[in-house]
């Protein structure tokens, strides 16, 4: 149905285990002709069909989007984001009066490589990571309008910053409809989303459940939200009771945008502080002041190559907030670096506590939510790691 690519021998077995990726060193024989983006079949060195992929010239040259020999085509797409959608309403995410924000697609998670859709309430926002994917937006979008019906107000495609100039020029757009409201509820919370010029879809989905935690923990406590963007777990924390929240980040344009969302939940009692500064810098001088804090950081490692660097970026970072949290303060760490894994990770934050001194505990093992799916097949789709840690 579409041109082969042959494997060599022996390399078929990661595909037969469900793995999306096919690297060049695995590739025997391919058609000359291909450009980016071109569908592909991908066959054993034998012939034996394996999965129909985009092609793109580079380490990772096939990304599988099906391991069954269909056509992809309108009924295609219709059937995959109707599988994703469903899984959601099990989740019971699509008809919830408290959070109205949820992922509709993660990529390789929901078997669709370079694929990511946000719905924002009543807005679906669309990334693709790769210029197979993208030229299958029209097809997306009347998917989604299939699946929704009236419920879907707009589309937007925001895949200029995802995907490689080398590769195509695109601007941000908006597909269909109109965008009738960017605001959102997250578990009664509320917040203002800038999906045109916000970072990835407009807000960080997946800390969802684990926001949520914070604001438990929050009660009554005066609490730092480092890395704060949009101000996401100061709200959760203030919307629960804190008493005070000093929200921190080094961009002012995401304080401007905390301090719109704070205003938007003006029904809390606590205290807020917004602050421009370097985080560490900031945590440095203050002092056995808080009793919670969050440590969110962007990540730190893009690839292998960065990983050493960014463990001792986490190392520093950790070690300063463990040194400087009230006897009896509950830290929240994470790093959404994907070549830092959980066991890294732990063992990491393992290490500043050993260099700081203190006595720690680890309360809770946190990850991404059920609407960001981790792959069995998959594993690079987990991504999320974070520890609640008791700091005597």
């Amino acid at each position: 149905m579409y041109p082969k690519i042959y494997l060599k021998k022996g390399k078929e077995i990661s595909l037969k285990r469900r793995h999306h990726w096919v690297f060049s060193g695995a590739i025997q024989d391919k058609p000359e002709d291909l450009n980016n983006g071109d569908l592909v079949t991908v066959v054993s060195h034998k012939g034996t069909f394996l999965g129909i992929g985009h092609y793109q010239n580079g380490s990772i040259m096939v990304r599988i989007i099906s391991f069954d020999d269909v056509e992809i085509n309108v009924d295609f797409w219709h059937n995959v984001v109707l599988q994703a959608y469903t899984m959601r309403r099990h989740l019971g995410l699509t008809d919830n009066p408290h959070t109205n924000v949820y992922r509709l697609v993660h990529g390789e998670g929901d078997l669709l490589p370079g694929l990511i859709i946000d719905y924002y309430n009543g807005t679906a926002v669309i990334q693709t990571h790769t210029i197979g994917m993208f030229g299958h937006i029209g097809e997306i979008a009347s998917a989604l309008r299939h699946v929704y019906g009236d419920l879907i107000k707009a589309v937007y495609d925001k895949s200029a910053e995802t995907l490689s100039k080398n590769l195509v020029e695109t601007e941000n757009r908006l597909i269909f409809g109109t965008p009738q409201t960017n605001l959102v509820l997250e578990n009664d919370s509320q917040y203002e989303i800038d999906w045109e010029t916000g970072q990835k879809t407009g807000f960080f989905i997946d800390q969802r459940e684990n926001r949520k935690l914070f604001g438990e923990y929050s009660k009554g406590k005066k609490v730092l939200n480092t890395f704060c963007y949009s101000g996401g777990f100061s709200i959760a924390a203030l919307n629960e009771g804190a008493r005070e929240v000093h929200s921190v980040d080094i961009s002012e344009k995401a304080i401007v945008l905390t301090d719109k969302n704070v205003a938007l939940n003006s029904n809390h009692q606590g205290v807020h502080k917004s602050v421009v500064a370097d985080v560490v810098k900031y945590i440095r001088e203050i002092d056995f002041d808080f009793d919670v804090i969050v440590l969110d950081p962007p990540a730190f490692a893009k690839n292998v190559k960065s990983r050493h660097n960014a463990v001792q970026a986490y190392k520093r970072l950790n070690a300063e907030a463990l040194k400087h949290i009230k006897p009896g303060g509950i830290l929240f760490t994470f790093s959404c670096s994907q070549v830092v894994d959980k066991q890294l990770f732990t063992a990491t934050v393992t290490a500043s506590a050993i260099e700081v001194g203190r006595k720690v505990k680890i309360l809770h093992y946190l990850s991404q939510p059920a609407d960001h799916p981790i792959n069995i097949y998959h594993t690079e789709t987990e991504y999320l790691k974070g520890l609640v840690l008791y700091v005597e």
